[in-house]
């Protein structure tokens, strides 16, 4: 249970961010300062900066909210499960397209505006090393995993993800309405679905739900090439 401290210092974080997206919504990228954020998070400057470096760092954190969401749900999936499984399993979980509204709208804005779409990529790639904790900490004890497999893997969960965000712009334009925010949601589950499977062709393979990979508990790196 979060002590009262950790409440207060999340509920301050989110203000902030929460701040800064209407900010960004009403004013568009790059025409407010932090000074704007806190005061319309009803903070000062100061307390601004014990949480965000910047203003691109403020706005980030909304995609980092989405992302640690997912997971969350990660960790709370089987330890025996395999990893792409559980990685599916978990955006599964997230049923309320409106989850990811915030992440769609966020990477709208960043098709044209550079500083925000950079902050929004290093917010996916901050996540890698978050995967790859939370690969880590599904391992029986004593077990290790190469780490050049971990950290493939994580790379590959994260471009997996930025290609369903790019796949979903193509076809819905950056719409937000509850039908596109269900098809992002959907090509996201469907993208890990994708690498579990090895890559196989739809059109070739009966499913791309199945995971492959081999299991967490393993000690060694994946196996032979299977395609």
């Amino acid at each position: 249970m979060p002590s009262r401290r950790e409440l207060n210092k999340a509920a301050t974080r989110q203000a902030i961010t929460d701040a800064a997206l209407a900010l960004l919504r009403s004013n568009g990228p790059g025409n407010f300062t932090v000074e704007d954020i806190a005061d319309a998070a009803g903070i000062s400057r100061r307390t601004f900066f014990n949480y965000f470096s910047s203003t691109e760092a403020a706005i980030a954190a909304v995609t980092f909210g989405f992302l640690d969401t997912a997971l969350q749900q990660f960790r709370l999936r089987p330890a025996g499960e395999p990893f792409l499984e559980s990685a599916r399993a978990a955006l599964v979980e997230l049923a309320d397209p409106m989850t990811v509204a915030p992440l769609a709208e966020l990477y709208s804005l960043g098709q044209t505006n550079p500083q925000l779409s950079r902050s929004e990529l290093e917010a996916w790639d901050h996540c890698t090393v978050e995967i790859i904790t939370a690969a880590r900490e599904r391992l029986r004890e004593g077990v290790e995993l190469d780490e050049l497999y971990l950290r493939a893997l994580a790379g590959s969960v994260i471009s997996c993800g930025k290609a369903a965000m790019d796949v979903w712009f193509l076809r819905c334009g950056g719409s937000l309405t509850p039908e596109s925010l269900s098809t992002l949601r959907q090509l996201l589950i469907d993208s890990m679905g994708l690498l579990g499977s090895g890559f196989a062709r739809p059109d070739a393979a009966p499913s791309t739900t199945q995971a492959t990979i081999p299991a967490d508990n393993s000690t060694a790196t994946p196996p032979p090439d299977r395609h």
